[in-house]
């Protein structure tokens, strides 16, 4: 499913999803907070809760710690995230030019200390280089996850899809519900989600919601740039780990060594 949010958000925490808790269904909670110039927000939710700068500037301020983050660019730059545990407040400022910021949110028992994910902290890797002529070459960042955030009950990150190229690619699936959220550059462009077999046309503010071992991958439109934030909640028995992805089987034959496409592998006839 894919829902399209054609025109800006209004300031405040727009819920894109609310579904924290519920059986069969997402198990997250989703949003996008906006906010003007000047213009203070204020959290203590009885949830676990991450928020990750979009683009702007804002200043954090939980307990009796505070952090300033700033990002011009989704594209270009790291982003900056707070991860909170249950019933701890946070209050948010925007700064100069106003602010967005992505929120996450799920249903955490477990007391943690707040975590500050800075630049410098969040993880990049470069999947689908010098393989397929670079068709799935993307840059995939990750904020946290069942590695690194082992008290969490979710993980965050955001992929970088090249123009024209693929993530999320061969297509894979997993038992864990995944949200999708994009944004293009320029801002006009579109993709396509692949989900199974059926292909969904996303756009700038697009949200995709793929359930549980559903297979889906991604492709931008030729020129233009396609970033996206994505969301997974852990299962009770089965955490998210980086190595949890099912390949379909018929497309396994693309993670081979060295693997040959056309031209290079010239096509033969089947005899």
């Amino acid at each position: 499913m894919v829902i399209h949010q054609k025109e800006a958000y209004g300031n405040g925490l727009n819920m894109v999803v609310q579904d924290a808790g519920k059986a069969g269904g997402m198990l997250l909670d989703f949003g996008i907070l906006k906010l003007s110039e000047g213009e203070v927000w204020k959290d203590e939710s009885n949830k676990e809760r991450a928020l990750m700068l979009v683009g702007g500037k804002v200043r954090f301020e939980w307990g009796r710690e505070s952090r300033e983050a700033s990002r011009s660019s989704c594209f270009d730059e790291n982003p900056e995230a707070l991860q909170l545990p249950s019933g701890l407040s946070v209050k948010i400022t925007a700064g100069e030019g106003g602010a967005e910021l992505c929120y996450e949110a799920c249903i955490n028992d477990k007391d943690f200390p707040a975590v500050y994910y800075g630049k410098e902290d969040i993880r990049n890797d470069i999947f689908g280089a010098g393989v397929l002529n670079e068709a799935s070459i993307r840059t995939v960042r990750t904020v946290f996850d069942g590695e690194n955030a082992k008290f969490s009950n979710m993980v965050m990150g955001e992929v970088i899809n090249h123009p024209g190229k693929w993530s999320s690619y061969p297509p894979h699936d997993h038992p864990h519900p995944e949200i999708y959220h994009y944004r293009m550059f320029p801002e006009q462009g579109f993709g396509v989600s692949l989900l199974d077999y059926e292909a969904h046309t996303v756009r700038n503010r697009s949200t995709c919601l793929i359930s549980p071992d559903k297979t889906h991958s991604q492709v931008a439109g030729a020129g233009y740039a396609m970033y996206y934030i994505w969301m997974i909640p852990h299962l009770p028995e089965d955490r998210w780990l980086p190595s949890t992805r099912y390949f379909r089987e018929e497309h396994k034959w693309m993670l081979e060594k060295n693997v040959k496409i056309w031209p290079e592998r010239a096509y033969e006839e089947a005899k």
